[in-house]
C-alpha cells in the first residue's frame, strides 16, 4: 500500500523525470521505508517526502535544467529521499504555490492511510545487505535491497509462498529454511545452534500452527530468535511484494543509471571552496562509489589541499561506499591508520592508504559537521576520525545506522537479515548502531558551520 501510494505520487512528475529517475526513486523509497519502523518514523518519512515534493514538483515543471559550468559546481544531493536536482535559480511564487497545494492534498491522503499502512506492512531487512548504502546504484542502499546469495536449504531457491494465509506445509518449510540459514551463516555458531533449537521446539509444540498471517508469522519468528539471542540486527521478514530472484555470485557492476546520476550530481559534491582565513570547506552529500567518482573526489581534496584547516560538511550525507570513506580519510594521515568498518572482518583493506602522495592535510585541523540526518558511511567517517582524535565533530548526534549483515532470501515473500561477521572495533565496546555518533561540540545543524568557523579561526590564531 505504501509503495503503491508513492508510485502514484511519482506520476505527478513530468515524463522525462519519471523515465530518468522513477525506478531509482522507488528503490530508495523501499529502502527508507524498511528502516522506518513504527508510526512516528513512518510519519517522519512521509513528511520528508512531502517537503521534497513541494519543492521538486514546481522546479521540474517551471525550470529548465541549468548547464554545468565547472567540474566542482555546487550540486544538490541525489539522495534519500530527495527526487530532484537543486539548481541555482529560486522557484517562482506561482510554482511554490502549486507545490504547496499539491503537498497539502498529498499530506491529507497520507495521513488518512498511515495508521493502516504501518500495521499491515512488516519492516524489511534491507539494512542487512552485504554491501553499504551508496555502492553500485543511484543512492545509498540500492544494492542493500537485493538479496546477496541463495540460502543453503536445498529447496529454498525454488520455493514460493503465495501472499495470504499460510498453511502448515508452508510454515514448516520456512522454519526449516530459517534454521538452515542460521546454522550456516550466523557469525556466532553457538548462538545460532541455540536459536535453531528454539525454533525447532516452537514448531514441534505447534506454536506456529495458529499463525496464518504472514506478517504476524515473521514477527513471531523474530521474537523467538531474540528471546534466545537479543541481536537487533537479526530479523525475519515478510514482503507483500515478491522479492527479486537471488543474483548469481558475481561482482556487481555499476549501473549506467548510477553513472549518469553521479555525472549530473557532480558525484554529490555540493560545494568545495576556500573560505576566509584559508579554511577549506567541502560539502559532500554522499560517499559515492570510487569506481565512478574517484577523480571527482581527488579533485575536491586537491582543491582544499593547501588550506590551513578543513571543514567536511556531512549534515546532508546519508552514507555510501566504505571505499570512498576510506579514500577521503587517507588524505588526513601521514601513515596507515586502522579504519573501522562494522560490515567486515579486519583485513589489510581495513587500513587507510596513507600517506597520499602530495597531500598537505595530514597535520591540518579538521572539523566535521553532523546532523540527525547524517547516516551510515558518513557516520563511519565521523566515528573513525573522532575515535582517532583526528577531527572535531560539531553539530547534532547522527542517525545511528550501523547495521551489518546479509539479507538471505528464503522464497518469494520471506527473507532473513543475518549478521555474518563480528568486526573488531579497537576503539570502544560499541559502535554508533542505534545510538549515533555524538558530536564533540553540540550545536544545531543550522548553526554548525558558524560554530566550526569560529573554532577553526581561533585554533589558527593560536599558531
Amino acid at each position: 500500500m505504501s509503495e503503491k501510494l508513492y508510485a502514484w505520487l511519482l506520476r505527478l512528475y513530468p515524463a522525462h523525470f519519471r523515465e530518468d529517475y522513477g525506478e531509482e526513486a522507488l528503490r530508495l523509497f523501499r529502502d527508507r521505508a524498511s528502516d522506518e519502523r513504527g508510526f512516528f518514523p513512518r510519519l517522519r518519512l512521509w513528511l520528508d517526502l512531502l517537503f521534497d515534493f513541494a519543492i521538486s514538483l514546481p522546479r521540474e515543471y517551471f525550470h529548465a535544467p541549468a548547464p554545468r559550468v565547472a567540474p566542482l559546481a555546487p550540486r544538490r544531493l541525489y539522495g534519500f529521499p530527495a527526487l530532484f536536482v537543486l539548481e541555482d535559480a529560486s522557484p517562482r511564487p506561482g510554482a511554490l504555490a502549486i507545490g504547496g497545494l499539491l503537498s497539502l492534498v498529498t499530506l491529507t491522503t497520507c495521513w488518512a492511510s498511515l495508521n493502516g499502512v504501518h500495521r499491515r506492512e512488516t519492516p524489511s531487512a534491507s539494512q542487512f545487505a552485504g554491501v553499504p548504502d551508496v555502492h553500485k546504484s543511484v543512492h545509498n542502499e540500492s544494492r542493500s535491497t537485493a538479496p546477496s546469495a541463495a540460502p543453503s536449504a536445498p529447496d529454498a531457491s525454488r520455493a514460493t509462498t503465495q501472499p495470504g494465509a499460510l498453511d502448515l506445509a508452508q510454515r514448516k518449510r520456512i522454519v526449516d529454511n530459517a534454521i538452515a540459514n542460521l546454522k550456516e551463516h550466523y557469525f556466532d555458531r553457538a548462538a545460532a545452534r541455540k536459536m535453531a533449537e528454539a525454533l525447532a521446539q516452537h514448531q514441534k509444540r505447534g506454536d506456529y500452527d495458529a499463525v496464518s498471517d504472514p506478517a504476524a508469522f515473521a514477527a513471531l519468528m523474530t521474537q523467538h530468535m531474540r528471546e534466545v539471542n537479543p541481536d537487533r540486527h537479526l530479523t525475519f521478514d515478510y514482503f507483500q511484494e515478491p522479492l527479486p530472484p537471488s543474483p548469481a555470485a558475481q561482482a556487481p557492476e555499476v549501473s549506467p543509471q548510477y553513472r549518469e546520476a553521479m555525472k549530473q550530481q557532480n558525484c554529490t559534491i555540493e560545494k568545495v571552496e576556500l573560505l576566509s582565513r584559508n579554511i577549506g570547506y567541502l560539502k559532500l552529500n554522499s560517499f559515492p562509489d570510487p569506481e565512478v567518482c574517484r577523480v571527482a573526489a581527488m579533485a575536491a581534496m586537491t582543491y582544499v589541499n593547501h588550506a590551513d584547516a578543513v571543514i567536511f560538511d556531512l549534515r546532508d550525507n546519508r552514507g555510501g561506499s566504505p571505499e570512498m570513506v576510506q579514500l577521503i580519510g587517507a588524505y588526513l594521515f601521514d601513515h596507515p591508520e586502522y579504519w573501522y568498518n562494522p560490515r567486515e572482518n579486519t583485513t589489510e583493506q581495513s587500513w587507510t592508504r596513507s600517506p597520499v602522495s602530495g597531500s598537505e592535510l595530514a597535520d591540518k585541523p579538521v572539523f566535521v559537521l553532523t546532523s540527525a540526518r547524517t547516516a551510515s558511511g558518513a557516520e563511519q567517517f565521523s566515528y573513525d576520525l573522532k575515535m582517532l582524535k583526528r577531527a572535531t565533530l560539531i553539530g547534532e548526534t547522527t542517525a545511528g545506522a550501523a547495521h551489518s549483515g546479509v539479507f538471505r532470501r528464503l522464497d518469494d515473500h520471506f527473507g532473513m537479515g543475518i549478521p555474518e561477521v563480528k568486526a573488531i572495533n579497537p576503539y570502544s565496546a560499541n559502535d554508533w548502531a542505534e545510538t549515533g555518533v555524538a558530536p564533540d561540540v553540540q550545536a544545531s545543524a543550522t548553526n554548525a558551520l558558524d560554530v566550526a568557523l569560529k573554532l577553526a579561526r581561533a585554533r589558527l590564531a593560536k599558531k
